[in-house]
């Protein structure tokens, strides 16, 4: 079972890129770890609203579905 995460109890290892109302991104800035994995992860978005459609960049796009949170770590 992973770990829980709480975006305030590491703020000040974290530098905010973006914030809307309903969307977050991070950066990892002191090497902390994903809390489902272990390893150091770099950045981390947060989706609090509903749902969120990314653009395709890579040859496809992804959707995210929240119900409670959404925590996104990308290593």
């Amino acid at each position: 079972m992973p770990e829980s995460f709480d975006v305030h109890d590491h703020r000040h290892q974290m530098k905010q890129l973006n914030k809307s109302s309903d969307t977050e991104l991070y950066e990892n800035r002191d090497g902390l770890a994903c809390p489902v994995c272990t390893a150091a992860f770099n950045r981390l978005f947060v989706l609090r609203g509903d749902g969120k459609q990314f653009p395709e960049n890579d040859g496809a796009r992804f959707c995210l579905l929240n119900q409670d949170a959404v925590y996104l770590f990308r290593h």
